[in-house]
């Protein structure tokens, strides 16, 4: 399963979500333009000293994140693609997933391009909300989806029994841009 952020605005929402790949071992993908630097004292802080532990990626454009992840499964991309929206779809407490799903989020002031909606419609994901709230905070979807996604899925959850073992790499002073890779 992956992880995707699409035109990610805030800092502390992408590092809490990086935080997130590294407990789950998915890789977390950036789509630009990113609204924070890679630099970002903000992001780092809240990826606290797990960014050796993840894999981050960062796409220049959609079709970029499209190519990228074509050939990682048997599947093709546009039906291994779930569009998290505040707005229409499928409940994520009904949907099925599949372990090779790309679980993609949009930005926290404008949620998913609309030409992506439009191209990917019945492949919607929806949070259930009471009518009088917009939406949830980006990281907190992101953990929801990530976890229900991969018990649906079968996917067998990382084994903790409360113990703590740091990376090799914790005591180094990592950033994320360390870490990136770009998909060209």
């Amino acid at each position: 399963m992956e992880l995707v952020l699409v035109h990610p605005e805030i800092p502390h929402n992408s590092g809490c979500v990086a935080r997130l790949s590294a407990a789950l071992g998915l890789r977390l993908h950036l789509v630009e333009p990113l609204g924070f630097s890679l630099e970002d004292r903000h992001l780092k802080r809240a990826g606290l000293d797990y960014w050796p532990a993840m894999q981050l990626v960062v796409h220049r454009d959609w079709e970029r994140l499209a190519a990228a992840l074509a050939g990682d499964s048997a599947r093709p991309f546009e039906q291994r693609v779930r569009l998290f929206s505040a707005r229409g779809g499928r409940s994520l407490f009904a949907s099925t997933f599949e372990r090779d799903d790309v679980l993609v989020f949009g930005s926290e002031s404008k949620g998913l391009p609309a030409e992506l909606l439009a191209r990917h419609g019945e492949r919607r994901v929806y949070v259930p909300i009471r009518a009088c709230v917009r939406s949830l905070n980006l990281a907190n979807t992101v953990c929801l989806a990530a976890y229900t996604a991969l018990v649906a899925a079968g996917v067998e959850l990382p084994d903790n029994d409360g113990s703590y073992a740091p990376d090799a790499r914790a005591d180094e002073d990592v950033w994320p841009a360390d870490v990136a890779r770009s998909s060209g």
